[in-house]
This record gives C-alpha cells, structure tokens and sequence, in this order.
C-alpha cells in the first residue's frame, strides 16, 4: 500500500498471527470434541465461545504465559458468571436485573489495572452467553464442562505455542535507573563537582525509560496492593533523584565534606536498592548511614542565623542553595530506598520513615482495594462512567432482546459491548464502520449458506481457517473488518449446530444494526464527550486545590509551623484525592481519538494536560518536605516574602483554573502563559535560612509547571520551563 512504510504491516500481522493461533485452534479443538466427538452442541457452543471470550474479546497484556496465569485465576470467576447467568435466564426482568449488576461490576473492575480491565469483556460476554433462554438448569453441567474445557485448552495453548520472550519487568527497570543514580551521585563528589553532558543525557533515558508510555502494560505497576504501590512510589522517586542529581549546580568553591559524604551515602543507596530489588537485599544500612549524614548537612546548614548576611559558618547564599539542592537529593533517595523496601517485603519492611508517605504500607489488602473503589465510586470518575455507559447499554440490549424476543439476541448484545466506545463522536465512527462490515459480511455469508446448504463438513473444514483469518486480520484492519468477519465466522459455528439458511444473516445484520442503536443512544445520553470534559475539571480541581496547599504550606512556614497539624497541610488529602481522579481522566483521555469540532480540537491541542499532574505531584510532595521537622523560624521581612510568594503562586494557579474550567456565568478564555522567572525568586534576604531558599525552589518548580500546561509559549519561555521543571521537579510523575 503507497504511503505505508515497508514491513510495518508485516510485523502487525504476524504479532496479531501470534495471538490468534492459540485462541483458534483452543475454540476449534473443544468445539469439534463436544459437537462430533460427544454430540454435545450446548457444551460445544460453551467450549468455542469460552476461548473466543478469554482469546479474542478480551485483551489481557503480557506474553502468552503471563495471560494463561490470569485465565487460570480467573476460572472460577467464568464459572460464577455462567452459573449466575442460567439461573437469572427464567425471566426477562431477572436477567435484566442482573445484567446491570453484574455489567457493572465488571466493568468497573477496570480501577483494578489493566490485568482486569483487560479480562472485563471476556467476562461480560462468558456472562451474557448464558443469560438468554433457553431457560435450562439441566444443561448447566454441559455449560460449565463446556466452559472449562475451551478455557483449559486457550491455557495450553497460550503456556506452549508460540512463547514470547518477556519483557524488561518494572522492577529491574527500576533497578538500573537507580544504578545509573548512584554513578552520577559518586560523579559528583570528585571534582568538578557537576554532571557532563553524557551523564546528564545518560540520568534522562533512564527517567525516561520508567514513564508508562515506554513500560508494557502488562508490567506497569498499577495495582492497588502494598507492593504494587510501593514499586510505583520507587520508580517515581528515582526519577525525582534522576533529575535533581543532573541540575545540581557546581559549588562556587571547594565542596563541603558534609555534601561529599551525603552525595556518596546516597549512592550507596542507589546501589543497595538496585540490588534489593534484584536479590531482595536488606537496605536499612545504607538509608541509616544516608540519614545520618544528611542530619549532619542539615545541622551544619542550618547554622544560619537572622542576625546577618553572612552566618557563623561562613556560609552565603549560594552556598545555602546548594546545600538546600543536596538535602533534597537525599530526600529523594531515603524515599526511594524505603519505597524499594516496601516494593520486595509489603508491610515487612525494614526501613521505617514518615508514617503519612507510605500510609498503605500497614493497610489490609481488602482495605486497600476499598480505598480504591470508594476513591472512584462517584460520577466525576472515567472508570465510573465507563460503569455505568456499559451496564445501561447492556441492559437495554437485553430488555430489547427479551421483550422482542430476538433470535439470537446475544449478538445484539455482544455488538453493544463490543461498538460503545467512550464518546459519542467515536461510538458514531466505529458504528459506521461496523455496520459496513457487517453487511460486506452478511453478503458473503447468504452467498455461503446458499451454496453450501446443509453440507456441515464444508462448515467444519472452514470454521477454524477462518477463525484464524478473523482473528489475524480483524485486530489489524479495524472494527469494519473485525465485524464482517466475525459476521462469517459466526454462521460457519450455528450452521453446524443446526441447520440453516440465509436467513442468519439477515438476523446478524438485524442484532448489529439494533445493538449498535443502542450503544448511539447510551453514548449521546452518558457522558457523550468521554473524558475531554472530565479532563478539564478534574485539572481545573486539581489546580484550586493545590493552590489551597500551596497557601496553608508557605503560611505555616513563614509562621513557623505553629498554624498547621505538625504532620501535613491542610487539604492534602483532598489534593491527593484530585490527583488520582485527574490521572484515571488522562489515562482515558490518552486513549480517545481527538475531538472532531475545531473548537475542541483547538482546546486539546492548548493545553499540556500532563504538566497539570506534575503540577500537582510537585504540590503534594513540596508540601510534605516543607513541613516536615526541624522548624526553622523566619525572621519577619523573610515570612513576608515567603508568604507573598505562596500567594501570587496561588494566584496563577486558580488563573489558570479558571481557563480549563470557566464557570456558567464566565466566558471561555485561553490558557494564559505564565512566566516561570519571578524577579523575586533571585532574591536573597538578609541572613534568610536554608529553608527559606528550599521554599524558593519548590516555588520555581511549579512555576515552571504552569508555563508548560500553555502549550505554544514563546521559545525563550519555554526553555526556562524545562530547565525549571528538570531542576525543581519534587516527585514528578508523567503518565503518558
């Protein structure tokens, strides 16, 4: 094909060639057991469609064996939905009852990872598959004997045909970004004291590579267990040490032993948590030498009186921000060896620090996971929304279906599952796709049945060629392609179970045409923008709740911690809460295909979503360091800066809240492009503390984070970002 470079469609066949051997040949081997071997047609029906749900509907991440792993776990889970389905089948309303309540609970299942949310529709349709009468309690041994054995033959043959190699796991990711820390770290403490431009580069790929954008999915950690969490809390904070170790500044003299030794105590680390995550090695030494000697910088920095500009140690101004830059690198490694700890032991880690950063890590599993479903169990939610849009469209499927009473009105129901998509303007692209290749397949099939009449042994010899061929081709081509196949495949199984004519293809075209109405309808009706307005007020909440941070944090700063709790700032829970809702909105809004209308298009391509979440990974994070002990007091022109800051930081936060979220009465304006160089933040008041330039920095860093969420800023302003964001970036998180 012109304008297709050369191989690529190749290498897309034959890694989607991969997959569909196994599910083809699983579906074809238990179909043809039950159906010719035992005449069993329910059991065969079961086995065929059990593979063809768990193989094809589904698309559960990792190699072959990793996704039999998950088959295996979630056996019972298909037994459930089938027995729960033949029962509820009794009656019309009972099933539609119970097709809500269970389309919801599967789909929302997704808040889980991508392991589940990749298994959903497998499960929804081993679901809708027996809940349509015939109403039979007597078959439900040859359903579940029939399910079983199309799901143990998709596990052989998934665990032996065609082995992948798997990939690089997060975790040994994890543990040569922070190898590569602990060489720029032992870098520094030998002259000159900074990072070459091949180190520099070297800290970025590494960062670099623990983005989710270039970790598989399969190995993304985004679980809601004590070590899921935790491996995710340590790829963070390598990535935070990463950035900082590669802005320190060079000192203006001689460098103190005190940084030397927290520089090469910090490497220690470095190395201990590589290893620990390796060989599950202890790391308490290392974090208790790194600790000591950062206590050690901590005090002799802290000498700084407000009596003078020049304190009792001798120390100026550029030398207190290097010693605030160095304390927060090994900030960063004490959060990355602890986090590391936690990530091999769960709660029988050895390394003890701040009980609110790793609050998981004495939570029960079941707790855990209720955080997570009570955290997204409300409509400013995408996994909610996707909920509720599956479970009503499914449920008016089969309302329709059992009111109607529809020959084979799983079909309708399956179109509806397998169409809907997250916005109306992608449900109405993918629904006109599919209809055309429904009909292009419904042609082929009347032509089929036609000539071949009652002939099964043509149909048997076809059946598992084609099923190869559908599900080779259709993850490549596209949902067209996809449906038109299916369509054939289809009429190929139900001709051997009973006889039939062309008249099945005008019943699949009728179920598609009828499940697809409904998936429009529920997609105009729920949320029919997905979550390009839910990115905008999640962002726009998550930046006025920051903003409340970043106030109640330099407040109590300047006032010497005496108007806050002593452990956290007021809102932070509430600014926590906002980011994991802003990040299910982006992680959605990633997958949608951009608006059609102008207007929206034009707004998407405005704003950097993504430095919103940093902005906020960077609150929450400067936030807790800021506050934690020792207190330093400030002298009172000092305080006032530093509360002045706090509030013009404020300021452009809820300013550029109020463009991503304008409210009813407010007309929309563009996102305003904030110049990240304060004039005041080159000032050095006199005798100002280390603490005082440690706010300073926090402050750069989200600043610079504001000027990013402008896309289109001037070239001179967005390279003070970058540098900005690269230097003062406290716990940033990309999420692409």
């Amino acid at each position: 094909m012109r304008g297709v470079p050369a191989g690529v469609f190749p290498a897309a066949y034959a890694a989607s060639g991969r997959r569909a051997v196994p599910v083809a040949l699983a579906a074809a081997v238990g179909f043809y057991l039950f159906r010719y071997g035992l005449d069993s047609p329910v059991a065969a029906t079961y086995a065929l469609f059990g593979a063809v749900a768990l193989g094809g509907l589904s698309r559960i991440p990792g190699t072959g064996r990793r996704r039999a792993a998950i088959t295996v776990r979630v056996l019972p889970v298909c037994w459930v939905l089938v027995v729960v389905g033949t029962c509820l089948s009794v009656r019309t309303w009972s099933a539609v009852a119970g097709m809500l309540a269970v389309g919801f609970a599967l789909a929302f299942s997704a808040v889980g990872g991508p392991r589940p949310a990749g298994v959903a529709p497998g499960l929804q349709l081993l679901y809708i598959l027996p809940s349509f009468p015939p109403y039979g309690p007597g078959s439900l041994d040859e359903r579940l004997l029939g399910t079983t054995t199309g799901l143990v033959l998709l596990v052989a043959a998934e665990a032996v045909i065609f082995a992948e190699p798997s990939p690089t796991p997060y975790r040994e990711r994890t543990a040569r970004a922070a190898e590569t820390a602990a060489h720029c770290a032992r870098t520094l403490t030998v002259g000159p004291y900074v990072l070459q431009a091949a180190d520099r580069g070297a800290a970025e790929e590494a960062g670099r590579g623990l983005r989710s954008l270039m970790v598989p999915e399969a190995e993304r950690p985004a679980g809601p267990g004590v070590r899921v969490r935790a491996l995710a809390h340590t790829g963070l904070a390598v990535r935070t040490l990463l950035n900082r170790l590669a802005r320190l500044p060079g000192p203006s003299r001689t460098q103190e032993r005190e940084v030397t030794a927290v520089l090469r105590a910090a490497a220690d680390l470095a190395t201990a948590t590589a290893q620990c995550l390796r060989a599950e090695t202890p790391l308490l030494g290392p974090s208790e030498e790194l600790s000591s000697a950062r206590a050690a910088l901590s005090a002799l920095s802290a000498g700084t009186s407000d009596s003078g500009a020049v304190s009792p140690s001798g120390f100026g101004p550029a030398v207190l921000r290097r010693h605030a830059a160095v304390l927060e690198i090994a900030d960063a490694a004490l959060a990355m060896g602890a986090a590391a700890d936690r990530a091999v032991r769960g709660r029988h880690a050895e390394v003890e620090v701040a009980p609110e950063r790793f609050w998981y890590s004495t939570v029960p599993a079941p707790v855990l996971w209720w955080h997570r479903l009570r955290g997204h169990a409300g409509r400013r939610s995408v996994f909610f929304q996707n909920a509720v849009r599956i479970a009503l469209s499914l449920t008016a499927a089969r309302f329709v279906a059992g009111i109607d009473t529809l020959p084979h009105g799983f079909w309708a129901m399956l179109a509806t599952l397998s169409l809907t998509r997250t916005t109306l303007e992608a449900t109405r692209h993918t629904i006109r796709l599919a209809l055309t290749g429904t009909l292009a397949g419904a042609l082929l099939t009347a032509g089929t049945l036609t000539l071949v009449g009652t002939h099964t042994d043509v149909y048997a010899v076809l059946l598992p060629l084609w099923m190869l061929l559908a599900f080779t081709v259709g993850p490549v081509r596209g949902v067209g392609w996809a449906q038109g196949l299916f369509t054939v495949l289809v009429a190929l199984v139900f001709a051997q179970l009973a006889p039939s004519t062309w008249q099945l293809a005008e019943v699949r075209m009728l179920d598609v045409l009828i499940g697809s109405a409904i998936g429009a309808v529920f997609g105009l009706l729920a949320w029919p923008r997905g979550a390009h307005d839910e990115m905008r007020r999640a962002a726009a909440e998550l930046l006025r709740t920051a903003a409340e941070v970043v106030v109640a944090t330099t407040s109590s700063v300047a006032g010497g911690a005496a108007t806050i709790v002593p452990t956290a700032a007021p809102g932070q829970r509430s600014l926590h809460h906002a980011v994991v809702l802003a990040e299910s909105a982006y992680a959605q809004f990633q997958s949608e295909p951009a608006p059609f209308t102008g207007a929206a298009r034009g707004h998407r391509a405005a704003v950097d979503w993504q430095a919103t979440l940093i902005a906020g990974h960077h609150t929450l994070w400067g936030s807790d360091r800021l506050l934690a002990p020792p207190v330093t007091v400030l002298s009172t022109a000092t305080a006032r800066a530093v509360e002045a800051l706090g509030e013009r930081m404020a300021g452009r936060m809820l300013l550029v809240s109020a463009a991503l979220d304008p409210g009813g009465d407010t007309p929309p304006t563009p996102v305003p492009r904030i110049d990240p160089v304060y004039p005041e933040f080159d000032a050095e008041p006199v005798g100002a503390p280390r603490r005082y330039y440690a706010v300073i920095e926090w402050l750069e860093s989200l600043a610079a984070d504001l000027t990013r969420i402008a896309r289109g800023a001037s070239p001179e302003v967005a390279a003070r970002s970058d540098a900005g964001a690269a230097a003062g970036g406290s716990g940033s998180r990309e999420l692409a």
